[in-house]
């Protein structure tokens, strides 16, 4: 069989195929033809040249100045007769300006409750026994304890934020431990002794009134007043640390220890006076408040420590 040639077949005859048994008109491919785009001539643009900008030489930056390490602010100056005590320099700039906040508001706190106690006690016992004028001294002492009282409020305000940003007011990381609770149950009992010996003191300065002449005189009554209501203060504030030790918050300890040092610090005071005048009460008395004093307090340090969890 020869190509191109047509076959006999079944159907009638077959179509040409090539050599490949292909139609021969797929045997010759088409010229290619050029693109249209292909036969117009390129035109050339002229190239643009751009004049280069000249900078001045760049200058070299002056070397830096170190800054000067920040410091902590300093509390303002203790004066004399200022009534401030010297703060603590661990404190944090927040628990600084809160401290000195509560300063400021204990003075207002002490002149009314100073000048009014007084005035209240006095003048009404003047007003009963004297004069009705005794009672527009009362009504005066009023008010300054009104004032000392919402003073005395604004503090309480400011200390519950001080406690908010304070470690020791806060129930301690190791209230689980025995050791730590063993001493706050007895921090807890030292505490309740300082209630104890506070309103033992405020009694026996009623008791001692009658002695010194204080009930028949308004201004010895307003003054004896006056002194028995800063150890039932105390006795207050003593007894108001104890639900905090119960649940084993190292702050309790230290109030207790703060009001034990000022009844040792009046212990010491009659301690010296009953040496002067050579008799033994004053000495026997003031000897063992400060004998229990400066154990109370050893024991409260040791306490405070064992509560936050560090070796005494």
């Amino acid at each position: 069989m020869y190509p191109g040639r047509q076959q006999p077949g079944p159907y009638g005859p077959q179509q040409p195929t090539g050599p490949y048994g292909q139609p021969p008109q797929y045997q010759q491919p088409y010229p290619q033809q050029p693109y249209p785009s292909q036969g117009y001539p390129q035109q050339q643009y002229p190239q643009q040249q751009y004049p280069q900008q000249q900078y001045p030489p760049q200058q070299p930056y002056p070397p830096q100045q170190p800054y000067p390490p920040q410091q902590a602010p300093q509390p303002p100056a203790q004066h004399i007769g200022e009534g401030r005590m010297r703060l603590d320099p661990n404190l944090s700039p927040a628990q600084r300006d809160l401290v000195l906040k509560i300063q400021a508001k204990s003075k207002p706190m002490a002149y009314g409750m100073v000048l009014g106690i007084p005035l209240t006690f006095g003048g009404v016992h003047y007003g009963i026994t004297q004069k009705p004028l005794g009672f527009v001294a009362a009504l005066a002492g009023l008010a300054l304890l009104a004032f000392g009282a919402f003073s005395l409020l604004q503090m309480q305000a400011l200390k519950r934020q001080l406690r908010l940003i304070t470690a020791d007011a806060w129930r301690s990381p190791a209230a689980h431990l025995p050791g730590a609770r063993k001493a706050a149950t007895q921090a807890a009992y030292l505490n309740g002794l300082l209630v104890l010996l506070s309103l033992a003191a405020t009694g026996y300065l009623l008791y001692k009134g009658a002695g010194w002449g204080a009930y028949g005189n308004s201004l010895g009554f307003g003054a004896l007043a006056l002194g028995a209501a800063l150890p039932f203060g105390m006795a207050v504030a003593a007894a108001t640390t104890v639900p905090q030790l119960l649940q084993v918050i190292p702050a309790g300890a230290k109030v207790g220890r703060s009001l034990y040092s000022i009844i040792f610090v009046l212990a010491t005071t009659v301690t010296g006076e009953g040496i002067k005048g050579g008799s033994v009460g004053p000495v026997v008395a003031g000897g063992s408040t400060l004998l229990i004093c400066g154990a109370a307090m050893s024991l409260l340090g040791k306490a405070a420590k064992r509560m936050r969890g560090e070796t005494p």
